[in-house]
């Protein structure tokens, strides 16, 4: 067992201009998020962002030990965490008090846990972390105590569910926030009209797209855009002053995680579908 991680540097909007394919997908896209029996984490400097994955093999726990960026103790020292079940189920362990998440549950953990292990051979834990400057109680929520907004419309391909999972109302955080899409069959298109949020960045998990399909994410100044082609289980990280937006070759699932100045989930800028270039 191994807790692995790389490391990605913060951009600017000029420069991504001139990024290529590879370039793009270097700085932002999200790969080999689950490994078995690792715990694979990107460490952004994008308001030190940490997204990544676990999947446990049987019979054995994984521990979630700091890592070398942290300089810290131990990895929560100064950090909450957000975990989302995409797999079977499984178990994590916050300071000897024992969580069990089905598909889809999530669980906040708040700053100052000392030790987190995950178990469950067919789990798969999707995990955001943020810096945490207050300590808030550790909580599990399912899908059925999620804050639910429907959008969208066939007309326009985006019959969509918003589950707000770990959001204001539903959980205290110190500035992470997470919640997962759900888009309806014939539906293709998320977060449409796109918008920026630029008190926060954001990152996008893909989940559940089949096998022989795939999303075309959209991300950049609203006028300024370039695409990521990703498949299944994979993730992207879009600085403050990018879209964030995809149409899949099928619908398909994906979870959101913010972090920033606020917890206003509405904060926004909207940039109108003509607008966008």
């Amino acid at each position: 067992m191994a807790v692995k991680y790389e490391i990605r540097y913060a951009g600017h909007p000029e420069d991504f201009k001139g990024y290529d394919t590879q370039r793009i997908r270097k700085e932002f896209l999200v790969e080999n998020i689950f490994e078995e029996g690792n715990i694979n984490l990107v460490y952004s400097y994008i308001d030190r962002y940490i997204v990544g994955g676990v999947k446990p093999i049987e019979g054995e726990k994984l521990f979630l030990e700091a890592i070398d960026p942290l300089k810290a103790d131990y990895f929560l020292e100064r950090r909450e965490m957000g975990i989302i079940n995409v797999g079977g189920k499984g178990k994590v362990t916050v300071d000897e008090k024992v969580y069990e998440l089905d598909y889809k549950d999530a669980l906040y953990i708040g700053r100052g846990a000392k030790e987190v292990y995950f178990e469950g051979k067919d789990a798969l834990f999707y995990i955001n972390s943020a810096n945490a400057h207050k300590t808030y109680p550790t909580k599990q929520v399912s899908m059925g105590e999620a804050n639910v907004i429907e959008l969208g419309s066939l007309k326009t391909s985006n019959v969509r569910k918003i589950n707000q999972l770990l959001i204001s109302g539903v959980v205290e955080t110190c500035q992470l926030q997470m919640g997962m899409t759900e888009l309806k069959e014939g539906s293709v298109w998320n977060t449409m009209p796109a918008h920026t949020h630029s008190r926060r960045m954001e990152a996008y998990f893909y989940f559940d797209v089949p096998e022989d399909q795939a999303i075309c994410h959209f991300m950049g100044e609203p006028g300024e855009t370039r695409h990521i082609w990703m498949k299944n289980h994979e993730a992207v990280v879009s600085p403050s002053w990018s879209i964030h937006s995809a149409a899949g070759t099928s619908n398909y699932i994906f979870i959101w995680g913010m972090a920033g100045e606020n917890l206003d989930y509405s904060d926004m800028d909207i940039h109108p579908i003509p607008s966008l270039k």
